[in-house]
């Protein structure tokens, strides 16, 4: 499969491709909460990408509530889903007379102009249903005599994936500021995107989208504005996280001008 990391401004590489050319979107935009020189909110960009989202896509980004509130006219167009939360390991508070935030939000959203039945989703599972015993009588008691009942133990087994997902966070490990860990961002493209289809992350930071893609078959499209990072995200696809899909995956690498 074919994974692309593009350099450049997500608006400007964004303009040059086909309309409904996704089939979903999984991003990690920046939060626009601090005062850091690369956590800018570009201004628009969920009406940029639904351009290139297919009818039958839907988008998954992270983020806290404070910023889908702030930024909701931003989601114009777009109808939300569910979403996920993400308890990590640990977390950071820039004041200290609040709860000490361990979690962030994964938001799924579909194009306002398509019915949810008409689009892919994958619904997920674990393997840890909670065990069971069932008992069957042989007779109701109402009827006197209770004949020899039996018990069926059901061990645990498949469950529909809960929305709150403990992950631990990439702290002491990653190479970007937010880098999301492929344990959180994988059951989000395996439920959105379809057999060989394709993933488009705008906002890739260090290409754990590009990864999991890969991982599970997918093409990808990712785009990064800093070309430390995008450099980065290359490395980290070209140094095979994946050995088992190795020979049959392969990189594109594509630079763009900003």
């Amino acid at each position: 499969m074919t994974v692309a990391v593009l350099q450049g401004d997500m608006r400007d590489l964004l303009a040059a491709m086909p309309d409904a050319s996704f089939d979903c979107i999984v991003t990690d935009p920046p939060y626009g909460e601090t005062s850091l020189a690369w956590d800018r909110w570009p201004d628009g960009w969920p009406a940029l990408v639904r351009r290139v989202l297919k009818p039958t896509g839907s988008m998954w980004v992270f983020g806290s509530l404070r910023m889908f509130l702030d930024r909701r006219d931003d989601f114009a167009g777009w109808a939300l889903v569910q979403e996920i939360v993400w308890e990590k390991h640990n977390g950071t508070n820039m004041q200290n007379d609040r709860f000490r935030r361990v979690h962030e939000l994964a938001v799924q959203f579909r194009r306002d102009d398509t019915k949810w039945a008409d689009v892919y989703r994958s619904p997920q599972f674990t393997l840890d249903a909670t065990p069971k015993a069932v008992r069957w009588k042989a007779r109701p008691a109402q009827w006197g005599k209770i004949d020899a009942g039996f018990y069926r133990s059901e061990d645990g087994g498949p469950r529909l994936m809960r929305s709150v997902l403990q992950v631990r966070s990439m702290h002491g490990r990653a190479v970007h500021p937010t880098q999301k860990p492929v344990e959180i961002v994988a059951p989000l493209v395996r439920y959105a995107c379809p057999p060989g289809g394709a993933v488009l992350d705008p906002f890739c930071g260090s290409g754990t989208t590009g990864i999991v893609a890969r991982e599970i078959g997918a093409h990808a499209t990712l785009i990064e504005l800093n070309p430390e990072y995008a450099a980065i995200a290359k490395r980290r696809i070209s140094e095979d996280e994946a050995p088992l899909f190795a020979s049959v995956d392969r990189v594109q690498h594509e630079e763009v001008g900003a």
